[in-house]
């Protein structure tokens, strides 16, 4: 919300500066966002008005205006606006003054010059060239009450500074000029001006017709008839004026008045063209399939959710939101009616955004309005439509005022001593009193309590703590006291045998990823063909359609980031998410942390897409493939040795994917994207990826000190037939398990050797054997190692290969 400041002293003007005044109001929970002066530094602008004004004689767009300054002779100024004409006061800058900055950044200068021939004495200005608006159609025409020579930053208050506050949702109360300075009185002590709203004198007894169908829509409905106004009356400047500083542009006098009540009260009203209304008025809830034309042009579909006033014969506007354009008001309406209400927070509540606008109005009802001056507020209205608008004929009807369901406010009981709990300082009673008579509630002491009787237009005040607020903030937040925390502090340190997070993700970083972070809500079709989720976890109320389910997996998000960046020609993405995903599951009990009967396991993933590594001076690098991620894993994994077995994954490719075993625990998957899912997203290349939970990772090998053996190991190297489906980890386990009585410390694959077709006898093989070399390393850290004892081991290893994998010595 913005305001002008002088707008706002006009009803309380405490003895504060500008910034003093920004500091109160923040530091009373009403956030001054910014502070911005209505125009930029200039002078020697003064109010001219012309005299005279006669074609130049060498320029068919330039007039030679004689512009009375007040001074002793009229000035000679060339203009070339279409709109110079004699009669109309306009700013002048004199010889001399410096106006804003133009584009240069550097002032703007005026001198005594010549424009075709013909002096200059000066400059005639418009809005832009001043720096007040974007309008530079024409000169800026100002009020012809203003006497010439009148500087013009006096003249138009230019001086003012336009204040934006930064509201929170429960201070409907303060959507006004009038709301703010009331607030203002409070926490300075300054008099509230309240100006008292006369009745207007009513000249006709037309009333009509209002019907309130829906009373849990509407509590209260006031409206009046006003007959023969005149709707081309042009907004007075001072109108105008503090309009643009709310932000808000001049429309027609007839909206302009509506707009201007609104920001002085906070109460928004619609004025219908009363010749345009078909019979009388129903205030109720829309039906099914009704249209309505809106005052911005958009046609909306309503339903019963939707609260409407209508005709007879139509729905004439949508309830606290924005009139309809069937009954607006235009340059040949003659009659009006001003129409002013209360509409139920609740009714109003998100219903502009079902259509994808929003307004004052609908921002200020869903927050709640002061039910009590409906009528009060008819009356400033009407009167400023006399005085505006107003003809001989001119004439009101009178109010008809409806209260079908007014709010009650329910009294709130403050505890002194639960208020001195709360704030952490000490308040007495009076303390409290004083606080609740500054800010205009009525309440009733008792024996260490108050109890208050909200105004109708608080709506914030519902709980004990709303009074507590109301006693900080009134008080100052600045008076509480500054008491460090008495606690024990106790460190949370980290076990050897678990790894943090952070450290994880720089091992990750390490190895070529980037981190991304995603929603966890995705598209459901991601959890069906990536997950196999058929009964995923489904939100209530989506912020898209395409993120309607919790994911189970992180891959898809993992693919989506691959998908944005191969579509802007990235031909290389290595990414990682560490990130929740949710799954059903009747055995997860209800807890501070948990949602019963959903699993909300933390999970680690990463994408490899393109090559390798990039490309350097050996030329360009393979795809990346199963071995690169497989390795990645390793490496997260180490010195831990996990175990990669076949497997089949919804995501992965059949043949090219795995599950990853450690310590007999399946502890995720492994491979590369199915071809399917390939085809279907779009990638030009088959991407390899992995999924692991979280905390198998973090949980680390803590190592243990051993002495270095003073003895010599010994090598061996061995080469075994088996058959081709023999897997290398079933070769390791094998070797591994064979009895060497502890001398076999390391053994690796050195060498796999397949005959050609058609010498596979000549080889002592068969067709569908294969050879693999492998280097025992044998070693004893009492005795040095004997031939016999080396040759037992490594015939151990051989006799173990031989039963469990079928392998024989070649030969």
């Amino acid at each position: 919300m913005q305001f002008p400041e002088s707008w706002l002293r006009t009803f309380c003007n405490p003895p504060l500066s500008t910034e003093q005044l920004a500091n109160t109001l923040t530091m009373g929970g009403f956030e001054v966002e910014e502070l911005r002066p209505v125009a930029p530094p200039f002078s020697g602008v003064v109010v001219g008005e012309i005299k005279h004004a006669e074609q130049h004689p060498n320029a068919d767009r330039l007039r030679v205006c004689q512009v009375d300054v007040g001074q002793a002779a009229l000035l000679n100024i060339v203009c070339g606006a279409p709109n110079a004409r004699v009669g109309i006061k306009v700013p002048c800058a004199l010889v001399g003054a410096e106006l804003p900055p133009g584009e240069d950044s550097k002032p703007f200068k005026i001198k005594l010059g010549k424009l075709r021939g013909v002096e200059s004495q000066g400059m005639l200005c418009s809005a832009r060239e001043l720096h007040l608006s974007e309008d530079h159609g024409g000169l800026l025409e100002l009020a012809t009450d203003l006497a010439p020579g009148a500087d013009i930053r006096q003249a138009l208050d230019l001086d003012d500074t336009v204040f934006t506050l930064k509201l929170t949702p429960n201070l409907g109360h303060a959507l006004s000029v009038y709301g703010v300075a009331r607030e203002l009185s409070a926490l300075t002590g300054a008099p509230l001006l309240t100006p008292a709203i006369p009745s207007v004198t009513t000249g006709t007894p037309d009333a009509l017709p209002v019907k309130i169908s829906a009373p849990d829509l509407c509590g209260r409905f006031s409206g009046r008839i006003v007959r023969h106004v005149n709707p081309q009356a042009t907004t007075p400047p001072w109108m105008v004026d503090r309009l643009a500083r709310c932000g808000q542009r001049s429309v027609t006098a007839l909206v302009d008045i509506s707009n201007y009540v609104m920001f002085e009260y906070g109460r928004p009203t619609h004025i219908f063209d009363l010749d345009k209304i078909h019979g009388g008025l129903d205030v109720r809830w829309g039906k099914a399939g009704e249209q309505l034309k809106l005052l911005n042009g958009n046609t909306v579909t309503l339903d019963d959710n939707v609260g409407v006033i209508a005709d007879s014969a139509q729905v004439e506007s949508l309830a606290g939101i924005m009139g309809g354009d069937a009954t607006a008001v235009s340059d040949d309406t003659q009659n009006v009616y001003v129409e002013a209400a209360f509409w139920w927070p609740e009714a109003v509540a998100g219903r502009s955004r079902r259509f994808n606008f929003a307004t004052d109005a609908g921002h200020r009802f869903e927050r709640g309005v002061d039910p009590d001056l409906t009528a009060a507020h008819i009356e400033r209205i009407s009167q400023l439509i006399i005085d505006i608008c107003g003809t001989p004929q001119t004439v009101c009807g009178p109010i008809d005022d409806q209260q079908p369901r007014m709010p009650q406010p329910t009294p709130v009981t403050l505890r002194v001593a639960r208020a001195a709990k709360v704030l952490g300082m000490p308040v007495t009673q009076a303390q409290c009193a004083e606080v609740f008579g500054r800010i205009g509630l009525a309440f009733t002491e008792g024996e260490g309590t108050i109890t208050v009787q909200p105004p109708a237009y608080r709506f914030d005040l519902r709980i004990e703590e709303d009074l507590v607020e109301e006693v900080a903030r009134i008080v100052g937040y600045a008076q509480l006291p500054e008491t460090p925390p008495l606690a024990p502090i106790v460190p949370r340190t980290q076990t050897e045998s678990r790894r943090d997070r952070f450290a994880l993700r720089h091992a990750l970083a390490g190895l070529g990823y980037l981190e991304t972070i995603n929603f966890s809500f995705v598209d459901e079709a991601w959890e069906r063909d990536l997950a196999g989720q058929t009964d995923p976890v489904r939100l209530l109320n989506p912020i898209a359609s395409q993120m309607s389910v919790m994911r189970s997996s992180l891959l898809g998000s993992l693919l989506q980031v691959v998908k944005r960046n191969t579509d802007r020609r990235a031909d290389r993405v290595r990414v990682f998410e560490v990130g929740r995903v949710f799954m059903r599951d009747a055995s997860v009990a209800a807890s501070d942390h948990d949602v019963q009967g959903v699993a909300q396991p933390m999970r680690v993933a990463g994408v490899i897409y393109g090559p390798a590594s990039r490309q350097g001076w050996s030329g360009k690098q393979p795809q990346a493939d199963f071995f690169d991620a497989k390795g990645d894993v390793q490496a997260l994994l180490s010195p831990r040795q996990p175990v990669f077995e076949a497997a089949t994954h919804p995501a992965l490719h059949p043949g090219r994917s795995a599950r990853v075993v450690l310590d007999g625990q399946t502890i995720g998957v492994v491979g590369e994207l199915h071809p399917r899912w390939r085809q279907q997203w779009e990638l030009p290349h088959a991407p390899v990826m992995f999924e692991l939970d979280l905390d198998a990772i973090l949980q680390a090998h803590v190592p243990q000190a051993q002495p270095l053996s003073r003895q010599q190991p010994a090598e061996r190297d061995i080469a075994v037939v088996v058959k081709e489906s023999v897997t290398h980890a079933q070769l390791m386990t094998a070797i591994q398990a064979a009895p060497t009585e502890g001398l076999l410390r390391h053994a690796v694959l050195f060498d796999i050797y397949r005959p050609n077709a058609g010498h596979e006898q000549a080889a002592g093989m068969a067709a569908d054997d294969k050879s693999l070399a492998v280097r025992l390393t044998l070693a004893s850290d009492d005795t040095t190692l004997t031939d016999e004892r080396i040759d037992a081991a490594v015939q151990a290893v051989l006799k173990r290969l031989g039963s469990d994998v079928g392998a024989r010595l070649r030969t």
